[in-house]
């Protein structure tokens, strides 16, 4: 330990760390920083990507992951499958600086299910979506009118997950092609979990799922989505920043109560 810095003090840099996407304290090899980059050999010119039709897949065909991700959510034919197919993709590079998969959480027959935008840190160290301050206020919240995602009985039951399973370093939003290539996984696991209702928690949900974004312009509304009846919401993040909006929130977990009284 540095001379200086206590223990606290030290706990309190390595979760800085941690929260900045460190991954290792020491490295296999020494690494001298100021020496100059080695020059990069040749390059060969690219091979053509040229596709004959009625020809076997090469690299060049095989490297589109959103295809890639199509191929493996359609042969996943249960949720024990699909998360194994998630955890084996590879082309997403939030994986690589995640510690977990965050697949879902919840009830899986449920009559609704919650979809948010991307794991955040609490979220990437417990491998469950929504457990840090906007996942507690969110379990408040429907708690208000009588669902939580422990419930039993999927009547009254939450499935939760995510638009990617990964979280984003600092943070940060999930980028279009993120959310594309793991658009086929949600797809899959929306069929597969076959809820009666969405809830689209925030704009990256909307976006998304809807092709559109501007939740307050969104919320408070009744669209469509995946074939199933879905209600934009803001997202408890928001809320949290924002608590003028609660009131907003309650009105529109009034028409999901509603909804589900109705069908």
């Amino acid at each position: 330990m540095m001379p200086g810095i206590d223990h606290h003090t030290a706990m309190a840099l390595l979760d800085w760390q941690i929260e900045l996407g460190a991954t290792e304290a020491i490295g296999e090899t020494p690494v001298n920083r100021y020496d100059l980059p080695p020059e990069s050999p040749a390059r060969k010119p690219a091979a053509s990507a040229t596709v004959v039709a009625g020809a076997p897949a090469t690299a060049a065909t095989a490297a589109d992951p959103v295809a890639v991700a199509r191929a493996a959510a359609a042969a996943a034919a249960d949720l024990a499958g699909l998360r194994a197919a998630m955890a084996a993709f590879d082309l997403c590079d939030l994986k690589k600086g995640a510690r977990n998969l965050v697949f879902a959480d919840g009830q899986p027959q449920a009559r609704v299910m919650v979809i948010g935008e991307a794991p955040g840190r609490d979220e990437d160290m417990q491998g469950k979506p929504f457990v840090g301050r906007a996942g507690q206020l969110l379990d408040r919240m429907f708690a208000a009118i009588g669902m939580a995602r422990d419930a039993t009985d999927p009547r009254c039951a939450l499935y939760i997950t995510n638009i990617v399973p990964w979280r984003p370093p600092h943070n940060r939003d999930p980028r279009p092609d993120e959310v594309a290539m793991m658009l086929p996984f949600l797809t899959r696991h929306v069929q597969l979990a076959s809820p009666e209702l969405l809830v689209l928690m925030g704009n990256h949900a909307c976006m998304a799922l809807l092709g559109r974004k501007g939740i307050p312009r969104l919320r408070g509304h009744w669209t469509t989505a995946l074939d199933r009846p879905a209600l934009p919401m803001f997202h408890p993040a928001y809320l949290l920043r924002t608590p003028a909006a609660k009131r907003e929130a309650w009105h529109d977990l009034l028409m999901l109560q509603a909804k589900l009284r109705e069908s």
